[in-house]
């Protein structure tokens, strides 16, 4: 297990379209080990393959919330209800925000780290995880669905 580097804003490969993943082999199980390693050194809830430069379509999340603690291969949300409307962090922006408007409950289609098909169900907090991970494997950022600009975030205010 390691960290990975994290991507950021202006790395071309936050901006592509991720390949799916047809078989989960030995080094795809060693990426999906080191996505959790380096999402929570870097303390985020949510970490996608293209933001340590792989263009697969992988993504780990873990909002601290009992059966929010998940990774999904090929992930496709296919249900999308009510709003919620809050500031958004990404760990390929840091020290950003931007109020950004997503669904308050979601439903995705995946597989598991086995390729078994699961289906997650998502509310509030992880329901938004669901989305801004899912948009990175398109290479879309938050900033391109935010209702307003990216603004500098303040030590005092990440704490």
């Amino acid at each position: 297990m390691a960290i990975r580097q994290i991507r950021v804003l202006g790395d071309d490969v936050l901006r592509k379209k991720c390949k799916e993943v047809k078989e989960m082999t030995p080094r795809m199980h060693t990426l999906v080990e080191d996505m959790y390693d380096t999402m929570y050194e870097a303390m985020g809830v949510g970490l996608a393959a293209p933001q340590v430069g792989i263009l697969k379509r992988i993504v780990v999340i873990d909002t601290g919330e009992e059966g929010e603690c998940v990774t999904l291969v090929n992930p496709v949300i296919t249900l999308k209800e009510g709003e919620q409307v809050g500031e958004e962090g990404c760990l390929s922006l840091p020290g950003k925000v931007a109020v950004v408007k997503r669904p308050d409950h979601v439903i995705c289609e995946a597989f598991d780290e086995d390729m078994n098909p699961i289906t997650v169900e998502g509310f509030g907090l992880f329901a938004r995880a669901l989305c801004h991970e899912t948009d990175h494997l398109d290479g879309i950022l938050y900033p391109d669905v935010a209702e307003e600009p990216a603004r500098d975030v303040t030590i005092e205010e990440v704490e």
